[in-house]
């Protein structure tokens, strides 16, 4: 094939990576920091996290809940097992240094508004807003207002007219074509291929393709061949969990890569990237010596004369 410094420039780019690992770090920031390590071994662009404030998020008769699926909280209420899994402004300023030093991105997820301004202060690639919070109205003016950084945005359980007032939104102040990504999701946890909807990328594009920055996919089924599909179709972004162990406790564990899927995911979309070109000519030079050894002269084209 090449040599590891021949390697050849793909003709168009390959998809940014991110690894959401979310809360998949279980509050701790040294298993955040080996999330961050693996990631980067794989190949991926970014690094994710989220921030949220629990006691903002919930009501206090949600905070007050037993968690749903018990065999995965980390507290005796609802509030409680979030609290657990939350890293503090500091502990993210500390893994945006640390991810650096690595030479990988680092970025989040903002849940509510206290969130927002925390990680406005951090000097991050951008910031995500998830399906959740996508028509949050007071967080995304926050956002616009007073964040000058790509924005990102999923686009999970909303309905088109969401997406398109949204849109608007941005275009009001004339940020969306420079600032906004809109991804392509099916929140679930995981989805199934059949409501992974991967058409979904192509309305995006032929809809919106000229009114933001680029459009992306968010990913929460099983294996890669859905995220090498979505990046052929034109997402710029393919985003998926991960994790170091899909056994682990905790809810998005199971919806998520570990890091050989993860590395997997990265090559095969580097694959497709230096495999997305025409045939640069009717016979190539890697077909020359195939047809010399295999074809030569004992075969000719239909209707040339002999």
């Amino acid at each position: 094939m090449y040599l590891p410094w021949e390697k050849p420039k793909p003709p168009i780019r390959p998809a940014h990576v991110v690894a959401e690992i979310g809360c998949n770090h279980l509050g701790r920031v040294d298993i955040a920091k080996e999330l961050i390590r693996a990631a980067r071994v794989c190949g991926a662009s970014v690094v994710k996290s989220q921030k949220r404030n629990p006691r903002v998020c919930l009501t206090p008769e949600e905070y007050a809940a037993p968690h749903p699926n018990p065999a995965h909280a980390f507290g005796a209420t609802y509030g409680a097992h979030r609290e657990a899994l939350e890293l503090s402004a500091a502990q993210h300023a500390e893994l945006l240094a640390f991810a650096a030093a690595q030479g990988v991105q680092y970025t989040v997820s903002v849940w509510d508004e206290p969130s927002a301004h925390e990680m406005i202060a951090l000097d991050v690639p951008y910031l995500k807003v998830p399906s959740a919070r996508n028509t949050d109205w007071e967080l995304l003016r926050i956002l616009r207002d007073e964040y000058a950084g790509p924005l990102h945005v999923s686009s999970g359980m909303a309905e088109r007219d969401d997406i398109e007032a949204l849109i608007r939104f941005f275009e009001e102040t004339g940020q969306a074509r420079r600032r906004l990504v809109v991804y392509a999701c099916t929140s679930g946890y995981p989805v199934p291929f059949h409501e992974v909807c991967l058409l979904e990328i192509r309305r995006l594009r032929e809809q919106y393709g000229a009114r933001v920055r680029e459009i992306g996919f968010s990913g929460h089924h099983l294996g890669i061949a859905v995220d090498v599909a979505a990046f052929a179709l034109g997402a710029a972004w393919i985003e998926r969990h991960f994790t170091l162990d899909r056994t682990w406790k905790g809810t998005d564990h199971a919806a998520s890569l570990e890091p050989s899927g993860l590395a997997r995911l990265c090559r095969d979309i580097e694959a497709v990237a230096l495999a997305w070109r025409d045939k640069p000519a009717e016979m190539m030079a890697i077909e020359r010596v195939q047809f010399e050894k295999l074809k030569g002269a004992r075969f000719v084209c239909a209707g040339t004369s002999r």
